[in-house]
């Protein structure tokens, strides 16, 4: 296997130290997913004194140490993602991120949830770019390059670049429903801002001639969670997008997050990942989208007609959100948080298994508790599928799961082969 990309995860001492079974950092092919830093001073290992001014500038910090950690540097991120307790504290975040990013700036998400590990007030989360791969002894042959890129067709940020590729994906930022040429919230309800947030991701994709159909993951973020059947109506004339998508009925794996606040007070956030078949740099006109998207679904999890359960595209594979359903009943599993997150992670490892992969190519879990409190007993289950405490992570509290749910897990996983060329 030493002409295969190699799970890599790392630690630094000038990080905080993982608080449950995850790192820091694991990287896979070309890029390296950093666990959620909270503002905690690594030397103590307690939270930094001061308010979300002080504990902002700590999770920049723990970042900039870990980046660095593995020979990289801040210029490097392709993807923030701020988490907040409260929305109000968003401008005094944004301050000290311009800080650390003082010229080029990634892609973005903001958005506030119920709870945070340690009662913190924010918590910041990095995707970094991996120019070197990870094949062992083999370190990428050529300079990848980093394309950021705005269209005046879609919302434009100083805080942030509208999409960023590196390699075979475009990161974008989350989109808000607002409309480009006024720069304000659209008129109407959720479904019409639900609308406009997708409009704008397709706009972004044509302004580098990318299909709406080359999206691989959807996130969505809600204020109001009762409001997702509404936005499943207008997502559904969204997707499937072209005819060739229709007719295999594709549709991308998927996450639906409930938050505490958005900024501009919206209703609804939704952010994209998306393939992107010439690679950085470009290849041969030829080659272009050359590399497939393989979608998979088993019987052996639960289903849903507006998600796939995993889909691969070069070295990675985006698996939706699990929630702790039995699919053989589609119902909750009987007992508490320790339980669910337990089917929860079944249900993952039946989607792993049914691609021919195993937990240990799990390089990042992201975990929506409805009690942030219950984490210990997550991690009693979790401990059981990640014994070596290898996928970064992160961790937020919500306030509601669908079906009334304790506990929600999604994942990224490792895809050593990668998918082929079309024929």
């Amino acid at each position: 296997m030493s002409g295969y990309n190699a799970v890599l995860a790392r630690n630094t001492e000038n990080a905080p130290k993982a608080m449950g079974p995850y790192s820091q950092t694991v990287a896979f092919s070309h890029y390296n997913n950093l666990s959620a830093q909270l503002p905690v001073d690594p030397k103590t290992g307690k939270l930094v004194a001061g308010g979300v001014k002080e504990q902002a500038e700590q999770c920049f910090k723990n970042i900039k140490a870990v980046v660095e950690s593995v020979a990289h540097s801040m210029d490097d991120i392709v993807r923030i993602s701020i988490f907040v307790k409260n929305i109000a504290d968003i401008d005094a975040v944004n301050a000290v991120y311009a800080t650390f990013f003082p010229g080029y700036v990634p892609a973005l998400t903001t958005v506030a949830v119920a709870a945070l590990p340690l009662n913190a007030l924010v918590q910041v989360e990095a995707l970094v770019s991996n120019g070197v791969g990870t094949i062992p002894g083999a370190p990428q042959a050529g300079d990848l390059i980093k394309l950021a890129r705005n269209t005046k067709n879609a919302p434009t940020s100083p805080l942030s670049t509208q999409t960023v590729a590196f390699s075979h994906y475009n990161n974008i930022s989350a989109q808000l429903p607002i409309d480009p040429e006024s720069g304000k919230l659209v008129a109407g309800g959720v479904k019409e801002q639900a609308a406009q947030c997708l409009k704008n991701i397709k706009a972004i994709l044509e302004s580098i001639d990318v299909p709406f159909d080359d999206i691989v993951k959807i996130n969505i973020f809600l204020k109001n969670f009762s409001d997702l059947d509404a936005v499943n109506e207008v997502y559904t004339t969204f997707f499937p997008d072209s005819a060739i998508a229709r007719a295999v009925a594709y549709v991308p794996a998927r996450t639906a997050v409930a938050v505490a606040g958005l900024p501009l007070d919206a209703l609804v956030q939704i952010e994209a990942v998306v393939s992107h078949g010439d690679g950085t740099p470009p290849q041969l006109v030829e080659d272009r989208h050359g590399i497939v998207i393989k979608a998979n679904n088993t019987e052996n999890a639960p289903q849903s007609a507006l998600s796939t359960q995993t889909v691969a595209f070069s070295h990675y594979n985006h698996i939706s959100a699990q929630l702790p359903l039995d699919p053989k009943t589609g119902a909750l599993v009987a007992g508490g948080v320790k339980e669910q997150a337990a089917q929860c992670l079944k249900n993952i490892k039946a989607i792993v298994e049914s691609i021919n992969h195993v937990m240990a190519d799990v390089v990042k879990v992201n975990v929506f508790v409805k009690n942030i409190d219950d984490m210990s007993a997550v991690d009693e289950a979790y401990t059981a599928y990640f014994p070596g405490g290898v996928p970064a992570r992160r961790t937020v509290g919500v306030s509601v799961l669908p079906n009334n749910a304790l506990v929600q897990i999604e994942a990224v996983v490792a895809h050593a082969e990668g998918t082929p060329r079309k024929a």
